[in-house]
């Protein structure tokens, strides 16, 4: 009988979706066809489908959520979904390092009980988002001090 680990795969392939499922690059089997479907898997520099097949040595690039790409090589071939432990043995992670969370500040937190925020705390809020993304159209939005004084 057959390991799951694939000691009886030696030199051979398995399919690139049940492959980075398997491993735990993504959740579902179907998400990582749909992966290859969508052009978000590369084999070699080259988009795959999902029957494609991975042996010992490829270089499999992903694109997940947010615009990360995972880059690993295949170290050992594997045809089910194993725990995390070994599913880490099974390739080599040559992915960027993710970029770091931006500290941002929560804008227009209310107290509890405080009831529904009126039209002007609602532009207030808007406003605070507004610089905190640093965008311009609440800084454009003050008057100038100098038009005032021109004026009389």
């Amino acid at each position: 009988m057959a390991s799951e680990t694939s000691p009886g795969t030696g030199g051979g392939t398995v399919r690139v979706d049940s492959w980075i499922w398997s491993v735990r690059l993504v959740k579902t089997r179907s998400a990582g066809a749909a992966a290859c479907k969508g052009g978000h898997v590369r084999v070699n520099g080259e988009r795959v489908k999902p029957a494609y097949g991975v042996k010992e040595g490829d270089e499999v690039r992903l694109r997940q959520t947010g615009g990360r790409e995972r880059v690993v090589i295949v170290k050992r071939l594997i045809r089910k979904r194993v725990g995390a432990p070994v599913a880490v043995e099974c390739y080599v992670d040559n992915s960027p390092p993710p970029p770091p969370r931006e500290a941002v500040a929560p804008a227009g937190i209310r107290d509890r009980g405080t009831g529904r925020p009126t039209k002007r705390d609602r532009r207030d809020m808007d406003r605070l988002r507004a610089l905190n993304s640093r965008t311009g159209p609440a800084l454009s939005a003050t008057p100038k001090p100098s038009d005032a004084s021109e004026d009389s």
